[in-house]
C-alpha cells in the first residue's frame, strides 16, 4: 500500500491495519494529526476488540467514503460456545455458562446454515448506534435498558473452519451493516447453549485485502 509520494490534500485511499484495542476514530484521529490534514474518514467501523482492514479515505477522497461502505466485508474470528458476555465479546465479564457436553459436532456444522441469507439481525446493545442522540453502548454501560429493532442484512457465507471446544473458528462475508457479534449471539442461541465472540479479524473489504494494509505506526514512520 505504500508509495513514495502521497497527495492527501487532493486525495488519498489508506489501506490500514487496525491494532487491537484501538477505536476506529483512533486511527482516524492519530493519522489526522500526524498529517495535520483537517479532512479524513473511515468506510466502516470496527470494535476496539477487533483488528484488521480499516480503509481511510482523505481530502477529496472523503467523497467516496459511501461507496466503500457498501462493499461486502470479509471476516475471520473465534467464537466460544456455552458461555455469554452482555456485549458478546471481552469487553464485559461471562454472565452465564451452560452445559456443552450435549452438542454434536455435526450440529455445529449444521446451525450455519439458518444464518446464511437475508436475515434479521438485532444490533448488538453494545454497539455505536445512537438512541435519541446517544451511543447505546454508553446506556448499556449504565446498566439502562434497550430494545433495538431488528435489521435486514445479508449473509453470503458463514462457515466453521475448525472446532475444538468450546472455542470454534469462523469465517464470514456479508454485507453492509452486518454485526458479527449478532451473529455470535444468535448462532450460540440456536444452539441453545449461547456464545460470545473472543476474537474478530477483518480480511477484506471488497476486493482490498488486510495483507495489502499497514499499521498506523508503520505508514506514519514511512513517510518520515
Amino acid at each position: 500500500m505504500l508509495k513514495k509520494t502521497y497527495n492527501f490534500v487532493k486525495g488519498e485511499v489508506l489501506l490500514i491495519d487496525k491494532p487491537l484495542n484501538w477505536t476506529s476514530f483512533d486511527v482516524v484521529k492519530n493519522i489526522r494529526n500526524a498529517l495535520r490534514i483537517k479532512k479524513i474518514g473511515h468506510a466502516g467501523t470496527l470494535d476496539p476488540l477487533a483488528t484488521g482492514l480499516l480503509i481511510l479515505c482523505t481530502g477529496k477522497k472523503t467523497k467516496e467514503v459511501n461507496i466503500f461502505q457498501e462493499m461486502e466485508k470479509e471476516y475471520e474470528g473465534k467464537m466460544v460456545i456455552g458461555k455469554t458476555t452482555p456485549s458478546v465479546d471481552l469487553e464485559t465479564a461471562i454472565d452465564q455458562e451452560y452445559d456443552i457436553s450435549h452438542i454434536r459436532e455435526e450440529e455445529i456444522y449444521e446451525v450455519v446454515n439458518d444464518f446464511i441469507g437475508f436475515i434479521d439481525q438485532v444490533p448488538p446493545v453494545y454497539s455505536a448506534i445512537k438512541v435519541n442522540g446517544e451511543r447505546v453502548y454508553k446506556k448499556a454501560r449504565k446498566g439502562e435498558m434497550i430494545e433495538l429493532s431488528p435489521r435486514k442484512v445479508n449473509v453470503l457465507h458463514f462457515e466453521i473452519t475448525q472446532v475444538k471446544l468450546p472455542e470454534l473458528c469462523f469465517k464470514v462475508r456479508c454485507s453492509k451493516g452486518t454485526y458479527i457479534r449478532s451473529l455470535v449471539r444468535d448462532y450460540g442461541k440456536k444452539l441453545g447453549v449461547g456464545a460470545y465472540m473472543s476474537q474478530l479479524r477483518r480480511t477484506a473489504i471488497g476486493e482490498f485485502q488486510v495483507k495489502q494494509a499497514v499499521t498506523p505506526a508503520d505508514f506514519l514512520n514511512a513517510l518520515i
